[in-house]
């Protein structure tokens, strides 16, 4: 293929700048070939342009002339075709003033240069032009083969070694604009154009294949954010305040830029450049991969002897644990050989993990000497490093001479630790142990029940989701028959005492425990969200389904009682009517063997005051747990008794006296206890067939939260029911409340109170007929003088009971 070219030169005579600022000079197109289109000259014209320097004098000649930046470009036109261009400042005519000559070659769209030559290696071509041809309409070049490539390329190496520092940085920011579809750009400042041309060629050197053939650039430019290039040239004085969306600037004749690099990529192929070993990178290429992919470069690198960083051999370790048909024997040997090298001392998480997968890869496909070192790393880092993530090695891998060696070397530092009583080892940390132990044949057999017993509760930690230690444990338990045994047995001893913890353990990590032990706590636990999913509000039976669970009765094994309970009861207590079940379903024995019967107590004690179950349960616990009840709780339980002794009319007699005794032993009392007991008495002595010495004994007590019961009793539904319904029930109510004026301030408001608020407004409502039944039975009751007050109050507006009572009594007198 032949190259159509094009000559671009500056003005002749006057029709230069004119001036001595540099400023651009004015140019034409000063022969071109017929084969190049119109559209490409209009898109050159800009692209060919030639500014000096600042400063630059208006006038040079010799070697200040040749001083001067050249630039090398290669732009891409709007139609996919390409403009390669090298353009130099001339001094047109002796004398005249400093002016430009751009010597290009257009290639259509998807071709390439002569020979597979790339853009910037053609730049060092001795058949560019510094002046323009004779004919108007040059004919083709044949090609633009570049000379002095061996001196080049050690140039090119020693320069690379220069710019260490901003080697991997512009590595990286070159990956990613290639990779891009954007407008970005990396911009290079340096003194000197040719060392900009040095960073596109050791780029394209790097870049994977193709991309070197495409990457767009001009070694010089006094306006890099107007050019359309992906790598732009600047000297250092153009290159003040450049930033903007994708623009990448790297300072290469300022101070050496700090921190890392994260790109392994990048960094890998700076530590080949700096090790002058650009041959690698074609030797890398050979190997599978995709473009820009580490793992193929890391691993060149490594097998060459280069050392890398944690990110470059996790690459490495990576790419060949997927690729372990890629490396021949030799090769892979290199490989595991740099991976293992002792003296490193940076290795990180990933790198062992990746490690962890090239052994697997690796194992039963390579000789085991080949693969001993990376065993040998692994379970160093997982005894010495703490990294409870490593991917162990299988346990053949130390079957031979090497395992030994360093089972030697491990297997004391293991059983120190493991040994270490109360210091609180984290999960991962026992079970990667353990596992180690098991691998290197180190016998921990005396030490396992310490060890099982530490590490069991420590499972309950509270969290959520899976634990990062859950597949190593499952693995464990798969691994060692005896830790599987041990680990399960200690749950189950542990789960009475904390059941919701182990639920929540089984429900994280699915523990294998459907061998041949008995394991009814943990097989209650497994059971527990299944059950009450199933049995909804019906608690009592999830907790039969619990026990069934179990495949032991209570009665055989109290301990299973507490553990559903537990489970069931996780959150909230239960009712007064699910004790008296639980209580009726097992005997007390077991409730006092298991240490649930202080629940039933709870359940008893913590009822609504509304609740008729509580004091029947109460009455059951007094019966059944005489010597673990006492003190408050007992005394408690009493008054919920002496509630249901009221109601069933077997309470002994001094109701009043032997409430408020009750409550003194009780306190502090729950308010539904005291609400069972007081409540209880006090609709009983609203009850007309009550116990008139009772009830004077409540009235005349004086007990603000005996007659504040009195008063929520009689302000019920059922005695507003009968006072509307009952005339002598009302009556009788009349001569109670207006009976005791001298019975003290509490029961006389609360009397007051009861006549105006609930009697009232009951006998407002009834008819003629029914207020003069009332008003005959409250005669009948007592003297004629108590009926008539009844007519007065029943006529008046609001009375004080004072006054009533006073009147009634003075009428009894008489009367």
């Amino acid at each position: 293929m032949s190259l159509a070219q094009l000559h671009y030169s500056s003005a002749t005579g006057g029709d230069g700048p004119g001036t001595g600022e540099a400023e651009a000079i004015p140019g034409r197109f000063t022969a071109v070939d017929a084969a190049i289109p119109a559209f490409a000259l209009t898109e050159a014209g800009p692209l060919l342009a030639y500014e000096t320097p600042t400063g630059t004098a208006l006038r040079l000649a010799g070697s200040a002339l040749r001083a001067l930046p050249e630039a090398l470009s290669f732009s891409v036109l709007s139609d996919g075709s390409h403009l390669l261009a090298r353009t130099v400042a001339v001094q047109p005519s002796p004398g005249s003033a400093v002016g430009f000559h751009a010597h290009a070659v257009h290639l259509p769209a998807g071709a390439r240069l002569p020979g597979g030559v790339l853009p910037i290696t053609a730049g060092r071509s001795g058949r560019w032009a510094s002046t323009t041809p004779d004919r108007t309409h040059p004919g083709p070049l044949a090609g633009l083969p570049a000379t002095g490539h061996a001196r080049d390329r050690e140039g090119l190496n020693d320069f690379a070694v220069a710019r260490g520092p901003w080697l991997a940085g512009v590595l990286a920011d070159l990956r990613r604009l290639c990779g891009q579809d954007d407008s970005g750009r990396v911009v290079l400042v340096e003194r000197q154009s040719a060392d900009v041309a040095r960073w596109i060629a050791l780029a394209c050197v790097a870049l994977p294949d193709g991309l070197a053939e495409r990457l767009t650039f001009t070694t010089y430019t006094r306006h890099p954010l107007r050019a359309p290039q992906r790598i732009v040239g600047v000297l250092p004085q153009d290159a003040h305040d450049l930033t903007g969306p994708g623009l990448h600037v790297h300072t290469c004749t300022g101070p050496r830029p700090e921190g890392a690099v994260a790109d392994p990529w990048a960094e890998t192929a700076a530590r080949i450049w700096r090790s002058r070993a650009p041959e690698l990178f074609r030797e890398a290429s050979e190997l599978p991969g995709e473009p820009f992919a580490a793992g193929p470069l890391a691993v060149t690198a490594l097998c060459a002897g280069i050392a890398l960083g944690t990110g470059g051999r996790a690459a490495a370790a990576s790419w060949a644990a997927e690729r372990p048909y890629a490396l021949d024997a030799k090769r892979t040997r290199q490989l595991v050989d740099a991976l293992t090298a002792p003296g490193v001392d940076d290795r990180t998480g990933p790198e062992f993990d990746a490690a962890g997968r090239l052994f697997a890869a690796l194992d039963g496909r390579s000789p085991a000497t080949t693969t001993a070192p990376l065993a040998a790393m692994l379970v160093t880092e997982a005894v010495r490093g703490g990294n409870g993530s490593v991917e162990l090695p299988g346990r053949t891998a130390f079957s031979g001479p090497e395992g030994g060696a360093v089972a030697s070397v491990l297997g004391p530092e293991i059983l120190t630790e493991l040994s270490g009583a109360g210091t609180g080892l984290e999960v991962a940390r026992t079970v990667q142990l353990l596992r180690v132990a098991r691998l290197l044949g180190v016998d921990c057999a005396e030490l396992l029940p310490s060890v099982v017993g530490r590490l069991a509760p420590a499972l309950l930690e509270p969290g959520d989701g899976e634990p990062g230690w859950g597949p190593a444990l499952l693995e464990l338990m798969d691994e060692q028959f005896d830790v599987r045994t041990a680990l399960l047995g200690a749950l189950d001893r542990i789960a009475p005492q904390d059941p919701s913890g182990v639920e929540r353990l089984l429900g994280r990590v699915p523990l294998p425990f459907t061998g041949t032990q008995a394991l009814p706590h943990l097989r209650m636990c497994a059971e527990a969200p299944g059950a009450k999913a199933g049995c909804g509000a019906d608690r009592v039976g999830a907790v039969h389904r619990v026990l069934r669970a179990a495949g032991m009765s209570p009665f055989a094994e109290p301990l299973v009682l507490r553990t559903a309970v537990g489970l069931v009861w996780e959150k909230g207590a239960m009712t007064a009517g699910e004790a008296r079940l639980l209580l009726e379903a097992a005997t007390s024995d077991a409730h006092r063997t298991a240490g649930t019967w202080s629940h039933l107590v709870a359940a008893a004690l913590g009822a609504p005051a509304t609740d008729e179950e509580a004091p029947e349960l109460a009455h059951d616990l007094l019966r059944g747990f005489p010597q673990e009840i006492a003190g408050r709780e007992r005394a408690a339980l009493l008054l919920l008794d002496f509630a249901r002794e009221i109601r069933s009319d077997t309470a002994a007699p001094e109701w009043a006296e032997r409430a408020r005794a009750l409550r003194k032993d009780a306190e502090p009392v729950e308010g539904e206890v005291l609400g069972h007991a007081f409540g209880a008495l006090a609709t009983r002595l609203l009850a007309p067939d009550r116990p008139e010495a009772e009830l004077y004994a409540l009235v005349h007590s004086g007990d603000p939260d005996l007659v504040a019961a009195y008063d929520r009793a009689a302000r019920g539904a059922d005695v507003r029911s009968r006072l509307g319904s009952e005339p002598a029930y009302a009556a009788d109510c009349f001569a109670v409340w207006t009976a005791h004026p001298h019975a003290g301030a509490e029961w006389s408001r609360t009397a007051a109170a009861l006549l105006e608020e609930v009697l009232r407004p009951a006998v407002r409502r009834l008819s003629a007929e029914q207020v003069a039944a009332v008003e005959e039975a409250v005669g009948r009751s007592g003297s004629s003088g108590r009926a008539e007050a009844f007519h007065e109050w029943n006529r008046r507006d609001r009375r004080t009971l004072g006054r009533i009572g006073r009147r009634i009594a003075g009428r009894v007198r008489r009367g």
